[in-house]
């Protein structure tokens, strides 16, 4: 091995290219060479740690993991790129198989030169926390599963299936010609639920199913000798063929439907049901959801909750992003509100004027997980005279304190600051809301700041959805107009600071409770939350989901085209150290916090954890300038 050729090697693969000459010669001095043909292990799942940093010279490797017969692949790595950093940095165990996909030649610098390099060069080690969080996020270090967890089994799973896999391919299509009776015949001797209708060039027009004949035909008397088109369901949900499953069952649950068409683009693939996706999981989403929809009081729903729990830690063994896991349990929690409602408004009678529901903080923004008091409040259309008025403040107060109630019995404890639509401040008509928004916005005083930062993540959940997008878009157009309130609130965004010490050291609680712990949701997922918030504020965006609000921001926040990805990866990290910790709690019989101790954490998920907070730093840092500078448009 000629040193002059890995010199020469090395200023063409980051982060060493990024080096000095004397520096490269050093490493190159201390590098070694070797040879794997192809099929050759050279890392091995759950044994020891490497010893050596890999850089692919030549060929290429295979990394993957292994879940009873099934290998799960990772990643591909080819020339130029490096492998072995996760367990030389953590020490203690390999996370991955790494076979040589052909005849490889790998470049090894051994642990003490790495380690040296990674201390004595900020950018360096940046360069591999940074690329490797995403993938520790996404399926590479799964790792923090194995905590009472195992790897998914051979069964394939929603969160990584595209929903053509399971499709019925050969589906059944008729005419909307055919008669009512013929089709029922059809689905009898067929064996199947539905019958999708098409025209000539078989483009979908409707579908009809089971239960569309005992509601429209049996249940309403009508003559089995007309069409289908009289009775079809028009309105079709469709979903793309490589969407994944789990994209299907959040439709389903949404539409309150249990038929799926899959198109690729304009043309009919296949359809999708309810049964299709139960059988890739023991309890489905779906079953839950249909679960609440029959229940017909509020003591029969109060079990939900405890099913909801259930279901999550089935997520969790399949190693569900945090995210999506919090998609599902905003989902069905959502539904379970409508039902509360729904039960109530058939018992009380309906309203004297329309209303919105509305939910914010982390329901409003789609982040909820075990831990969840509640965060509601109703708009209702501005009464006509002063008669309706006094007449809807009582029908609504009275309403909000039973929906209220309702929901502490079935699991969602009351919010300890009473933001909640029993409180007669947040119970009030549309003219109400715009006024206290303009108010908020206008004064810019602390306390406007925290209310904005409450209520703008609202959204709209049962009723008149209406009436919130014309808040929505009320507020938009007076954060056009004040742009000084946005300022007022980066100062706040700025102070808030993350729990780094200045030796890069957590700052964690130093008496009581949870002494020697931080707070993940405060001090850790808060901070990006208020960070994508502000952001989002400046250009109008309406999502409040904190990753919907990321992807709405692509080319129209440079910040966010900056550290976009990284926000999004730290976001998730973070939701994944918190459910799986209250999944613990829960576990043990305890009552789910946001709470970790640092120490608990091995290297690697703390060395990550730092650099999310140096992340958040480098990000506010960024606001400052930009406010203090005035570059803000």
């Amino acid at each position: 091995m000629i040193l002059s050729d890995v010199v020469e090697f090395l200023e063409k693969v980051p982060p060493f290219q990024f080096l000095k000459k004397g520096t490269l010669q050093m490493i190159a001095s201390k590098v070694s060479m070797e040879y794997y043909p192809k099929g050759t292990e050279i890392l091995v799942q759950s044994g020891p740690p490497s010893e050596h940093l890999y850089i692919v010279q030549k060929g290429g490797v295979k990394i993957f993991v292994r879940s009873g017969t099934d290998d799960i692949i990772i990643d591909y790595r080819n020339e130029g790129d490096s492998f072995g950093f996760v367990s030389l940095y953590s020490g203690d165990k390999s996370r991955t198989n790494v076979v040589a996909a052909d005849d490889t030649i790998c470049y090894l610098i051994d642990k003490e030169t790495f380690l040296k390099l990674h201390d004595a060069y900020p950018a360096f080690a940046e360069y591999f926390l940074r690329s490797y969080l995403g993938k520790y996020v996404d399926t590479t270090f799964r790792e923090l599963y194995d905590k009472g967890f195992l790897y998914r089994s051979g069964n394939t799973l929603p969160f990584t299936t595209p929903v053509g896999d399971i499709a019925t391919q050969r589906l059944i299509t008729v005419s909307p010609e055919r008669s009512i009776q013929a089709a029922a015949r059809l689905m009898a001797e067929r064996k199947i639920s539905s019958l999708v209708v098409v025209d000539e060039e078989r483009k979908p027009l409707g579908i009809v199913t089971d239960r569309d004949l005992r509601e429209k035909v049996v249940a309403a008397g009508v003559s089995v000798e007309g069409p289908l088109r009289d009775i079809m369901t028009t309105s079709l949900v469709t979903i793309e063929v490589g969407e994944f499953c789990f994209e299907a069952l959040l439709k389903m649950i949404r539409h309150s439907i249990h038929h799926l068409l899959v198109m690729d683009k304009d043309t009919l693939k296949g359809i999708v049901t309810n049964h299709d996706l139960m059988m890739l999981q023991g309890l489905s989403p779906i079953t839950i959801a249909r679960e609440i929809e029959s229940r017909q009081n509020i003591e029969c729903l109060i079990p939900i909750s405890s099913e909801i729990s259930s279901m999550v830690g089935l997520l969790l063994k399949e190693g569900t992003k945090a995210s999506n896991i919090s998609r599902i349990i905003t989902e069905l929690n959502e539904r379970l509100v409508q039902r509360i409602i729904e039960i109530d408004l058939n018992e009380h009678g309906p309203p004297p004027v329309p209303f919105c529901w509305i939910v914010f903080g982390s329901e409003g923004r789609k982040e909820q997980t075990f831990k969840t008091d509640q965060d509601n409040a109703l708009i209702y259309a501005d009464p006509e005279t002063p008669e309706l008025e006094k007449e809807a403040a009582e029908y609504f107060q009275e309403f909000a304190l039973r929906i209220n109630n309702a929901l502490v019995k079935c699991g969602f404890p009351k919010c300890p600051a009473n933001y909640m639509a029993s409180n007669p401040k947040w119970n009030q008509p549309l003219r109400v809301w715009k006024r206290n928004f303009t108010e908020w916005i206008t004064s810019s005083t602390p306390e406007s700041i925290l209310l904005s930062a409450i209520f703008f993540d609202f959204r709209p959940v049962y009723g008149d959805l209406d009436l919130g997008e014309i808040l929505r878009r009320h507020l938009n157009q007076k954060l056009e107009q004040e742009r000084f309130f946005l300022a007022r609130m980066a100062a706040t965004v700025v102070d808030n600071r993350p729990p780094l010490g200045f030796f890069k050291t957590f700052v964690v609680e130093k008496s009581g409770e949870h002494k020697d712990q931080l707070n993940l949701k405060i001090s850790a997922l808060a901070l990006i939350v208020d960070i994508v918030r502000l952001f989002s504020l400046e250009r109008g965006v309406s999502e409040t989901s904190t990753l919907e609000r990321i992807e709405a921001l692509r080319g129209q926040h440079g910040l966010t085209d900056e550290f976009g990805l990284e926000l999004e990866q730290s976001f998730e990290f973070i939701m994944l150290l918190r459910v799986l910790r209250q999944f613990e709690q829960i576990e043990l019989g305890s009552e789910p916090d946001n709470f970790i101790n640092p120490n608990e954490l091995n290297t690697l998920e703390k060395q990550t954890l730092k650099e999310i907070f140096q992340l958040i730093s480098r990000v506010q840092d960024l606001i400052d300038q930009r406010y203090r500078l005035g570059t803000v448009s």
